[in-house]
């Protein structure tokens, strides 16, 4: 449900100020819309984000380009399949039958944001086999473009005035006048998403990353996270897609929450899981000093009798340094074991 013309505003936080601003941009042709640039926008962003972080990764700018150019208009076209998929009778004429005209008007909202993310990583795996990268690095780089995205993204909701939440009297509750006098008050979801993103944004660069032990933690932690608010906020919300006529305990199942919850179980096992096992057995594609650091591969290595000399030796890792200081303790000079997790 939505009210494109309604006015807006927030008697709690700013008394009688209405927001009065068109759902459009400019009106030309079929319009364009706010909720099309601030996804643009949002995109564009997190691009030049991930871009500079690439390095930290083992990755290159060019790597980074390369995934999202083959994977936006997939993601696009995944979340509007989503949303089609589960919102069909929305689009049945009065015989029955689907108007596959109205399908593609994702100018008039529309979009499932988990269509879009399982759309963008089926993309990505397809491009990282082609280029021969690791999935869940170019995924740990990408993860922090997904929340500005989304954070960005969301405001579009708030121009549309659309996937708001149930009545509410909170200090923070938005107001949508759908005629002069009449008006409901309603949660404020976009909002409530956005900074949720933003918060998880924040934790991911300033902390989580900093203790990254392995490849697919940062996405880990993004689905965790997101999957945690999406579960909370979809509760709130009055258009939520459903899981065609599947019900638990009398209501309906949300499609948001059931995929959150597999979400948060399934990353929450593999973070708890992983954090205990042995670093120098994981695989690490990160960069240090634009340096890749990967611990090597024992099985390939052979002793040398007559190696370089040191100075011409490459740098050590911070695995083989730990390693080697064991190994010559004991007499030994193999470095320890790597291998991939995956």
């Amino acid at each position: 449900m939505s009210y494109p013309n309604a006015d807006i505003s927030f008697p709690g936080l700013f008394g009688d100020w209405r927001f009065t601003l068109s759902p459009k941009l400019l009106d030309i042709g079929n319009g364009i819309y706010w909720y099309g640039v601030l996804i643009a926008a949002g995109l564009l962003i997190a691009l030049w984000f991930c871009m500079k972080r690439a390095p930290r990764y083992g990755l290159t700018e060019d790597d980074v380009i390369d995934t999202v150019l083959w994977a936006i208009p997939f993601a696009i076209v995944g979340a509007r399949v989503y949303y089609v998929l589960f919102y069909l009778d929305q689009f049945r004429l009065a015989d029955g039958s689907i108007d596959w005209a109205e399908t593609y008007r994702i100018w008039d909202g529309g979009l499932a944001i988990y269509g879009g993310i399982l759309a963008a990583f089926l993309t990505a795996w397809l491009v990282c086999r082609k280029k021969q990268l690791s999935l869940w690095a170019l995924a740990d780089c990408c993860v922090a473009g997904f929340f500005i995205g989304q954070a960005i993204g969301r405001w579009g909701n708030f121009f549309n005035r659309e996937a708001f939440g149930g009545m509410t009297e909170l200090p923070w509750r938005m107001r949508l006048w759908i005629s002069g006098t009449y008006y409901i008050d309603v949660h404020p979801t976009f909002l409530y998403e956005s900074l949720w993103n933003v918060a998880g944004l924040l934790l991911l660069c300033l902390a989580v990353d900093k203790v990254r032990r392995f490849d697919g933690e940062n996405t880990c932690f993004y689905f965790l996270w997101y999957g945690i608010g999406r579960f909370w906020i979809e509760g709130l919300r009055t258009d939520s897609l459903y899981l065609f006529h599947v019900t638990l305990f009398g209501e309906r199942v949300r499609v948001s929450q059931a995929l959150s919850l597999v979400m948060i179980v399934l990353t929450a096992v593999i973070l708890l899981k992983n954090r205990s096992a042995d670093p120098a057995r994981m695989f690490v594609n990160r960069r240090l000093d634009g340096q890749a650091t990967v611990l090597p591969d024992r099985s390939e290595e052979r002793p040398i009798e007559d190696g370089p000399a040191e100075a011409d030796r490459p740098a050590k890792t911070p695995a083989e340094d730990a390693a080697g200081g064991k190994a010559s303790a004991e007499g030994a000079a193999e470095p320890a074991d790597g291998g991939d997790n995956g």
